[in-house]
């Protein structure tokens, strides 16, 4: 398949021409409208510092459904105990920022201050949320993703102490369980996520997941007040 180079035009080619590794298309830009006509048509951009803007939509798809969540009875007794302070859209920059800060063992970061410029202007359309974790006032944790209809989209978590980010994914998938949301898009396989339930499933049914769940209105502006503990 080839890769498709985007213009100005805000359009992309079908998700299901994305190559073997599942790389669609390179160019672009990272406007609100382009972003968000991207989530919905089951594509992101991912890309490292320096790199050209590049846009996937991998086959098959990692993804997790609310009702399939698994929490550990470690994790039970972590929420249950409340050692952190979970919030939503307190500090959605803060979080953003720090997803993108260095990790250990690895170079580079794919969240470049365009990323963070970009997502913040999703946030404050609206589109974009964070989940934050505090441990005595201070940020312990978090991530942050897109919402279109009854689909999260996961960007990226971040952990400065044991089970913080953790903490925060498993709220989240609580809350949007019982808000009736069909689906969170985790994008591409880790053995974190694989640990809370996510799985793979074809490119094809996360497609038709997808569309199906975009007819359900999107829950727009701060969810301070709607996945509060």
């Amino acid at each position: 398949m080839p890769i498709y180079s985007l213009t100005d035009e805000i359009v992309f080619p079908a998700a299901d021409l994305a190559d073997d590794s599942g790389i669609l298309a390179v160019g672009g830009d990272l406007s609100p409208a382009r972003l968000l006509l991207a989530y919905a048509s089951g594509i992101f951009p991912w890309f490292s510092d320096g790199d050209p803007l590049m846009w996937w939509s991998p086959d098959p798809r990692f993804v997790l459904f609310p009702e399939e969540a698994r929490v550990s009875r470690t994790m039970r007794q972590v929420m249950n105990r409340k050692i952190f302070d979970i919030t939503c859209d307190r500090a959605f920059i803060d979080v953003i920022r720090s997803c993108g800060a260095p990790r250990k063992g690895h170079d580079g970061t794919w969240i470049t201050g365009e990323m963070v410029e970009a997502y913040g202007e999703l946030h404050r359309l609206g589109f974009a949320h964070s989940v934050e974790t505090w441990k005595d006032g201070i940020l312990a944790g978090g991530l942050y993703g897109v919402s279109l209809g009854g689909c999260f989209f996961g960007e990226s978590m971040f952990s400065r102490e044991s089970n913080a980010s953790k903490a925060a994914f498993v709220h989240l998938v609580m809350k949007l369980r019982g808000m009736g949301f069909e689906l969170i898009d985790c994008q591409v396989h880790t053995n974190h996520l694989e640990s809370l339930g996510a799985r793979h499933i074809p490119r094809a049914d996360f497609l038709r997941i997808l569309e199906r769940s975009l007819g359900r209105p999107t829950l727009k502006g701060s969810w301070s007040g709607l996945i509060a503990p």
